[in-house]
């Protein structure tokens, strides 16, 4: 069993119970009412009382009890260094497509850790197989209906997903979904589609297994995504896959769609989405907005590309006014992947008198990606093409390609030294009204 760590805060909310309370960065909980939260599923539940009992660690290592009365299910207003306070749960899988494995060596060291976590599946909506669970982390998804959990299926095939993950428990996948199924839990699945593996008539049959338990008031597989399988130059040259060609893309494009009309008629939903990346790659259109429904796939790059289109569309009518003064010149960062679908939003944003965006649509030296979505674009990249090119007051930069909450690409190069390279402004932009306001902002 993991050691439990005080949980160490990071940051406090302002004019929330803990900053009343004169709660310090640098404090770490211990204890809520006795007991030691394992994660922030724990403290979450723990503070959900109205009287809390706390012991609290200060930075210099002594310790404190404090006693809260609040209301049920108010927050403290404390944001944690981690989610996890005994460690990440690692994957002992090899997946061959594994990113991981996909990554030069020497970076931080966080590139490389692998996690198979169904906590972090459950806050954050990250991926796990579900074959590195211990039967007491079983026990506490159910008593805690830990609902809906991300689940990297693949293949229903037993001996299909256990030459895909290396690893024997792989092909345990059916009776885990049935597990989902009897406690009225739920998962959202996706399918790695590996040319060769677990195409053709696996896919189909993995996508038919899946939709079979899309039944009931709870369906216990929610929705599925398609994603083709991203190869890095990185990769290790015994790994038995092949890139996804225009012409495969175009294969399973056909497949799934046929599939998909079934599954419309049996569930009045598409129930299994193609993420956009099948598209891009063959030269297709992309399906229309209405085709993803809710987007419960969205974080998969299913539906992203549309959503977006749709979410600037509405904030320009809003946000852009007809003319900036003084005039402004910007450059856009994206992966080339987007290039056609984003000529409106260049066109628009043009069309506001005194503001010029040139978009820079690249692909990933840096990956030996010829076809390359924007979060995985480096700074390396950046570097590559865009030294001695007038890029006007600043790169526009969409801050999926930085790693969470710091300004560093996935190579380990910061903004600031890439910006120092390149003589120019790096102007981090989150969505789309950041994107607006940074644009006509003077």
């Amino acid at each position: 069993m993991s050691t439990i760590h005080p949980a160490k805060i990071t940051n406090i909310i302002p004019d929330s119970i803990a900053a009343e309370i004169g709660f310090e960065v640098g404090d770490a909980i211990v204890a809520i009412n006795g007991t030691q939260p394992r994660d922030l599923i724990d403290y979450q539940f723990l503070c959900a009382d109205e009287v809390l009992e706390l012991e609290v660690l200060d930075a210099t290592g002594k310790s404190h009890h404090i006693e809260i009365e609040k209301d049920y299910d108010d927050d403290l207003g404390l944001e944690f260094e981690t989610a996890l306070f005994d460690g990440l749960i690692q994957c002992n899988n090899r997946c061959p497509f594994c990113f991981i494995d996909q990554q030069p060596p020497g970076k931080r060291s966080s590139l490389y850790l692998k996690d198979d976590d169904y906590r972090l599946s459950f806050l954050y909506g990250s991926y796990l197989t579900l074959t590195n669970l211990p039967e007491r982390e079983w026990q506490r998804i159910e008593q805690m209906r830990l609902s809906p959990l991300y689940v990297s299926v693949h293949a229903t095939e037993p001996e299909v997903r256990t030459r895909l993950l290396k690893n024997p428990r792989g092909g345990q996948i059916l009776q885990q979904l049935k597990w989902f199924q009897e406690r009225r839990l739920q998962i959202h699945a996706q399918v790695v589609v590996c040319p060769g593996i677990n195409d053709g008539e696996h896919l189909e049959k993995t996508l038919r297994d899946l939709a079979s338990f899309h039944t009931g008031e709870v369906p216990a597989v929610a929705s599925v995504a398609v994603v083709p399988v991203g190869l890095t130059r990185f990769r290790p040259q015994e790994d038995e896959l092949t890139p996804v060609t225009r012409e495969k893309a175009q294969e399973v494009i056909s497949q799934v769609l046929k599939l998909l009309q079934q599954f419309r008629q049996q569930f009045d939903s598409n129930f299994a989405w193609l993420a956009d990346e099948w598209f891009l790659i063959a030269g297709e259109k992309l399906p229309s907005e209405a085709e993803y429904e809710e987007y419960p796939q969205i974080d998969n790059g299913v539906g992203s590309i549309r959503l977006f289109i749709k979410q600037f569309t509405n904030a320009a009518a809003e946000l852009l006014p007809p003319k900036v003064s003084p005039k402004r010149k910007l450059t856009w960062v994206v992966g080339n992947a987007v290039e056609r679908a984003f000529q409106p939003i260049v066109k628009q944003l043009n069309a506001v008198e005194g503001l010029e965006v040139n978009m820079q649509a690249l692909s990933s030296d840096y990956w030996g990606q010829s076809i390359s979505v924007t979060g995985l674009l480096t700074g390396h990249d950046l570097l590559l093409n865009l030294q001695g090119q007038d890029l006007g007051e600043g790169i526009l930069l969409p801050n999926v390609m930085l790693k969470h909450g710091e300004l560093i690409f996935l190579d380990d190069m910061s903004i600031e030294e890439v910006a120092r390279q390149l003589d120019t402004k790096i102007l981090p932009v989150a969505g789309v009204e950041d994107l607006i306001n940074t644009c006509i902002q003077c």
